[in-house]
């Protein structure tokens, strides 16, 4: 009986031992910075998040036109949706 204590006292010492946490590294001058954005980048809003009601008057348009070419037909809601998304610094095809 008493190896077996022994025994099952080992394999819980060797457990804890390789269960040990490991520190994080300090921070230095040279990488404070490193998962920051520039204030640009940071200001920029996602291009998802703008211009909303002209994508939907844009995709509502191209979805429901009935001209053989909806692409022309639905021009200046494209025109404004292009536009929209300038102002907001995104350069559409």
């Amino acid at each position: 009986m008493y190896c077996y204590q022994s025994l099952q006292i080992a394999d819980l010492s060797h457990k804890m031992a390789s269960n040990a946490i490991s520190m994080p590294s300090t921070a230095t001058s040279s990488n404070v910075g490193a998962g920051l954005k520039s204030s640009s980048e940071a200001s920029k809003p996602k291009p998802c998040c703008v211009c909303k009601e002209e994508k939907a008057t844009r995709d509502e348009c191209m979805l429901f036109s009935n001209a053989k070419d909806p692409q022309k037909d639905c021009a200046t809601t494209i025109d404004k949706y292009k536009s929209c998304m300038a102002g907001f610094g995104f350069q559409l095809p």
